[in-house]
């Protein structure tokens, strides 16, 4: 997966439709997530699109799988994933990463509904870091 800024060098480059391109292909080069780890349990709520993220990993290493039904929001997803990918539990349970993603600044690029999940998408990534760090 890219680096969060390599992205938004990218990202910063393009315009309108090119932007939704970056977005759709992001989604694609997502490591797969296996159909079994699509439930309930791991679908994100207050999302217009299905989206689903299942953690791994350890305390000193998160790695998150995630996916959704709808190829922007997909990319969407991604983007929340490259933000934490990787890192220890601590720190993306501290981290900003609504601040991280201002830069690309989705609410104005994109419409309100495929935007609001994205407060559900990184709480649920900074919960599970805040319990795998307090274990």
């Amino acid at each position: 997966m890219r680096s969060l800024s390599d992205i938004l060098d990218e990202y910063e480059f393009l315009d309108g439709d090119d932007r939704y391109r970056l977005l759709i292909e992001l989604g694609r080069e997502l490591e797969p997530m296996p159909q079994p780890l699509k439930t309930d349990a791991t679908l994100v709520r207050g999302c217009s699109a299905q989206v689903w993220v299942y953690p791994t990993g350890e305390a000193q290493n998160l790695h998150f799988l995630a996916d959704s039904n709808a190829a922007i929001t997909k990319g969407i997803v991604a983007l929340v994933i490259a933000a934490v990918q990787d890192r220890p539990a601590a720190e993306v349970a501290q981290m900003d990463v609504a601040a991280a993603l201002a830069p690309f600044d989705l609410k104005n690029q994109l419409s309100s509904n495929r935007t609001q999940g994205v407060p559900n998408m990184i709480a649920l990534v900074q919960d599970h870091a805040a319990r795998i760090a307090a274990a």
